[in-house]
């Protein structure tokens, strides 16, 4: 491998001179922190799920406003209104629509049809071979190490069996942060990184400073996968407030705690009564209790206490394992490169 392989397919794909992504993250890839990344080689993607529709399309204004650079928005598949934002990122020239779940066949062609490039995320290798047949552009793999919602499988083993199984280009996310995992991460098969923590823990992102300080207090144990926040495994920071989540209670309580989290979420949001039902009802097939449902639906507003309120103590912090490895906070400029002078000096090492 020479330094040539650090120009992949995906730089080219999107437009970008390096084969970095930073993930949407909710209440934290907004406009500063994705505009941030592009400006500096990589591919900075805005989150857009805790954002209403009128609050999209300034964000992405925002972003252009920054910079002339390809970036990318975040959707949700599920999403009521999502044509609607789908037509927003024809119609505003966004060059990546990336996707936490898999899109529709339809919404696809879409998108592509109008010359975007569509990237959704999946834990396993099965998900990957399923949009790939749907035509999705590339993937991103997400192993177990990973933030949020995170699988079983370490990215160890999951990136390799996923670029052996499809021909488009895999970017691989969970566990990275410099240019050694960026060198990895290319040996195993993949196109590109993509990091979410490390892109938290720089000096563009918008968390809270005693959040951030938080996180780099953090080791590689104090990160805990929970279902207790929607009935789907995430990994987040142990707190006790998670642990008291986590822990048994009465249903009464849960709920009083969930409603409470559900009408300050409507409200920031704008989503009716209505459509947090609907989307209750369909989680109630998970075979979630009404208080889980209600919990599920408001999750936003547990990340938002921490991330935007700066209250880690009252809030809910999803982080990868790779946290405990991180101890300062570049810019999103600064980083990037000293990820690619990394990579090219192991490459050299090797050599």
């Amino acid at each position: 491998m020479s330094a040539a392989a650090l120009h992949t397919r995906i730089c080219d794909m999107f437009g970008v001179r390096y084969p970095i992504v930073q993930t949407g993250m909710g209440w934290v890839s907004d406009a500063r922190l994705t505009a941030a990344t592009a400006n500096a080689g990589g591919l900075g993607i805005l989150a857009s799920a805790t954002l209403s529709y009128d609050e999209l399309a300034r964000a992405i204004a925002d972003v252009h406003a920054r910079t002339e650079a390809p970036f990318g928005v975040n959707l949700r598949a599920d999403a009521p209104d999502a044509a609607r934002r789908a037509d927003l990122l024809i119609k505003e020239r966004v060059r990546v629509a990336s996707f936490a779940l898999a899109p529709k066949p339809e919404l696809i062609d879409k998108l592509k049809s109008a010359g975007l490039v569509v990237v959704p995320s999946v834990g396993a290798r099965r998900h990957a071979e399923k949009v790939a047949g749907w035509g999705a552009d590339a993937v991103v793999v997400q192993g177990g190490e990973g933030g949020g919602h995170t699988g079983p499988v370490p990215t160890s083993l999951l990136l390799p069996q996923v670029a052996d199984a499809v021909d488009i280009p895999v970017i691989a996310a969970g566990g990275y942060r410099d240019g050694r995992g960026l060198v990895a991460a290319l040996a195993y098969g993949a196109a590109g990184i993509a990091m979410g923590t490390r892109f938290l823990l720089t000096t563009d992102s918008p968390i809270a400073e005693a959040v951030k300080r938080r996180y780099l207090a953090a080791t590689v144990t104090d990160t805990v996968v929970t279902e207790a926040l929607d009935g789907v495994p995430q990994r987040v920071l142990r707190t006790p407030f998670v642990d008291a989540i986590a822990r048994p209670a009465l249903p009464g309580r849960r709920l009083v705690r969930a409603l409470g989290n559900a009408r300050a979420f409507r409200k920031l949001s704008g989503r009716s009564w209505l459509s947090l039902l609907r989307e209750g009802r369909a989680m109630r097939g998970h075979g979630l209790r009404y208080d889980q449902v209600l919990l599920a639906a408001n999750t936003p507003m547990l990340i938002r206490a921490a991330m935007v309120e700066g209250r880690p103590d009252a809030g809910v912090m999803a982080s990868g394992q790779v946290a405990g490895l991180i101890d300062d906070l570049p810019s999103c400029a600064e980083l990037i490169e000293r990820i690619m002078a990394e990579a090219e000096a192991v490459l050299e090492r090797l050599a």
